[in-house]
């Protein structure tokens, strides 16, 4: 472990912005202003569930909480502001998310997190479908009796590494 770094058990939050990349290449003004947008509405959810933003990783965020309950509980609230957001935009300011949480032990350094919490995290974060919340067999076991939304199983992919 590096000089100044600690370990901790940590609930991760990877974010993305669906479709981001190809947008960006067909309207980049659009895209960046939808970046924007997407900033504006997150980050003030990640306060109120006591979530620290480690980090925007282009279009989506890293994110750290002390409870994989909290995190369970900012993925829902953001899914559900984008929804409400998505209902009276145009379809091309439409911002979709996908989520991926985990929790697990995890280094911090700098104000940085590492280790296989967060590896697990962007992993599986792209499983999600757009609009959705992929969370881990850790994270399940803390939420399930405690959130008043269907978890649907998606059996035991193989993750890369």
């Amino acid at each position: 472990m590096a000089e100044g770094a600690e370990r901790k058990l940590a609930a991760i939050m990877f974010t993305d912005m669906v479709g981001y990349s190809a947008l960006a290449q067909r309207n980049e003004a659009l895209a960046l202003a939808l970046l924007d947008a997407q900033a504006q509405l997150l980050r003030p959810l990640f306060a109120q569930h006591s979530g620290r933003e480690v980090k925007s990783t282009g279009d989506g965020f890293l994110v750290e909480f002390a409870s994989a309950l909290q995190a369970a509980r900012c993925a829902i609230a953001i899914q559900t502001v984008l929804v409400e957001q998505n209902a009276s935009a145009p379809s091309e300011r439409r911002i979709q998310v996908r989520i991926g949480l985990h929790l697990g032990d995890v280094e911090v350094r700098d104000g940085d997190v590492f280790g296989d919490g967060v590896n697990i995290a962007a992993r599986i974060e792209p499983l999600a479908h757009g609009g959705g919340i992929c969370i881990s067999g850790p994270v399940f076991d803390q939420v399930r009796n405690k959130i008043d939304l269907p978890l649907v199983p998606i059996g035991q992919p193989e993750l890369k590494n």
